[in-house]
């Protein structure tokens, strides 16, 4: 079901008053791109039945990565890739998450600052596995928002319960289900790791916020291990492919103002809606573009690209893992929504002129359609 409001609609609505929000060129490209997306600007097709002869038109998506309409079926694609990367062993879930303090960081430099919570956070996993002597494999996957589009930058990462020792075994790190460790011991070696690296990068800054970052803990999170391999790729996509806010959750848009539902955790998770304004709402949602070419998903270890090619056919028989088969996508057969019953076939092709003037006279309506 297609959502009455879209972060597109409010990009429409603020017209050229957009550009008296502070944002960089990156950010109001992006936002152009989400405003022409499935419009004729970026041209389209015209399908036609083959039972009722009904004539649909569709657009062309913008595929960008921030996009609320553009995510399914790059999700899609990166699930069917990691499921046959699963091995039958514990698979578990730990958030690390970058306090408040660094929020104004994070506006100004925020490259930098992600890319030092991946290196982190890894470095931090990589010792703990060392000490275990094994090679630990990670899936980060960063998100940089809370419910109400505050800036709330956290890493999302799936750990196998174990890791590869100088054999090339696997070996489990917990045999008895519970938390892979000790998530106070994580949160301070995190912590030191993370305040190292920004101090050896941008000293000015560190020095700035230097006492805030060391008086309170810093939050790790974990929770106990999905309950099959199944799962995480379940999880999975949930996670990867998220943005800042989906079309659904927007509720209103008015000439001023925008609605939307949120969680708030603080409260158990309660469901509650929160009103901005069209420029603050924008405002928000551009925290939480990434710096061109960042990337937000990033694979670690024995489940880094590099290793999978070179050794994970060989881990996966020692597992006893049937390998999986890839299978070619065919062409999606895509059903008519009219009649149900019918294909559609794309019988035109049109650019960002629009369609053609036989399509927007009498003719599509031509054909009335009989279910």
């Amino acid at each position: 079901m297609q959502p009455d409001c879209e972060v597109a609609d409010v990009v429409n609505r603020l017209g050229k008053n957009i550009e008296a929000i502070p944002l960089n060129s990156w950010q109001l490209r992006t936002l152009y791109a989400l405003k022409k997306c499935r419009t004729a600007i970026l041209g389209g097709h015209i399908d036609a039945c083959d039972d009722c002869g009904n004539l649909t038109i569709s657009y062309n998506s913008c595929r960008n990565r921030h996009c609320p309409k553009c995510q399914g079926k790059n999700r899609e694609d990166w699930i069917q890739t990691r499921e046959g990367e699963l091995l039958p062993v514990p698979y578990f879930h730990v958030v690390f998450t970058l306090p408040e303090s660094i929020n104004a960081l994070a506006i100004h430099n925020p490259k930098l600052v992600y890319a030092i919570l991946f290196e982190a956070v890894w470095e931090t996993l990589f010792q703990y596995g060392k000490n275990q002597g094994v090679q630990m494999g990670m899936i980060a996957i960063l998100h940089t928002w809370g419910q109400n589009l505050s800036l709330h930058p956290h890493l999302h990462c799936i750990v196998p319960g174990g890791g590869i020792d100088k054999q090339g075994n696997w070996k489990n790190i917990r045999a008895d289900g519970k938390f892979l460790f000790p998530v106070k011991s994580l949160s301070k070696v995190f912590r030191a790791k993370y305040c190292e690296k920004l101090k050896s990068k941008e000293l000015i800054q560190y020095e700035k916020i230097r006492q805030k970052l060391w008086q309170n803990p810093w939050v790790v999170f974990a929770k106990r291990p999905f309950g099959s391999p199944k799962s995480v790729v379940e999880y999975l996509g949930r996670y990867t492919h998220k943005i800042a806010i989906s079309n659904h959750r927007i509720k209103a848009i008015d000439d001023k103002n925008v609605t939307f539902d949120y969680k708030e955790y603080k409260q158990n998770g309660i469901k509650k809606q929160m009103t901005l304004t069209h420029q603050e709402f924008i405002r928000r949602f551009a925290l939480h573009i990434l710096p061109k070419g960042f990337v937000k998903i990033r694979h670690y270890g024995f489940l880094s690209s590099t290793w999978k090619r070179q050794k994970l056919g060989v881990l996966q028989a020692k597992l006893q893992v049937q390998p999986t088969v890839k299978t070619t996508r065919g062409t999606k057969i895509r059903k008519c929504q009219c009649c149900k019953k019918g294909h559609l076939h794309t019988i035109l092709i049109f650019d960002k002129r629009g369609p053609p003037a036989w399509y927007l006279g009498d003719s599509q309506k031509a054909i009335a359609c009989i279910n």
